[in-house]
């Protein structure tokens, strides 16, 4: 692989008593893609998920990813259709900061 890195990014939850692993991003190089990697990948995240004692592992994935929706598909991955990302950034995550007065400031 020539010294490049795949990265990966993931962070422990738990929501009413249900532990969680959240996979903020997995990529692998488009040329280096069929090898395997990803699914290497993948497979050492859940291993982390289960040696932690969690239920789930959770990521998202973009509708016109279709690779990568086969791809998760094929390891048994579950699509939830009825949860929706949601975010809030630039003006409207000042604004909504400004609404907290001051409450979590250093």
């Amino acid at each position: 692989m020539s010294g490049r890195l795949c990265p990966v990014f993931f962070q422990l939850f738990d929501l009413a008593g249900a532990s969680g692993l959240y996979l903020e991003d997995l990529f692998v190089e488009p040329e280096l893609r069929g090898l395997g990697i990803g699914k290497a990948l993948l497979e050492q995240v859940a291993a982390i998920a289960v040696e932690k004692g969690c239920g789930r592992l959770q990521w998202a994935v973009l509708d016109w990813n279709t690779p990568a929706i086969d791809f998760y598909l094929a390891v048994g991955a579950e699509f939830m259709d009825e949860w929706r990302t949601v975010r809030v950034n630039g003006e409207a995550l000042e604004v909504l900061a400004v609404r907290a007065g001051g409450a979590c400031a250093p």
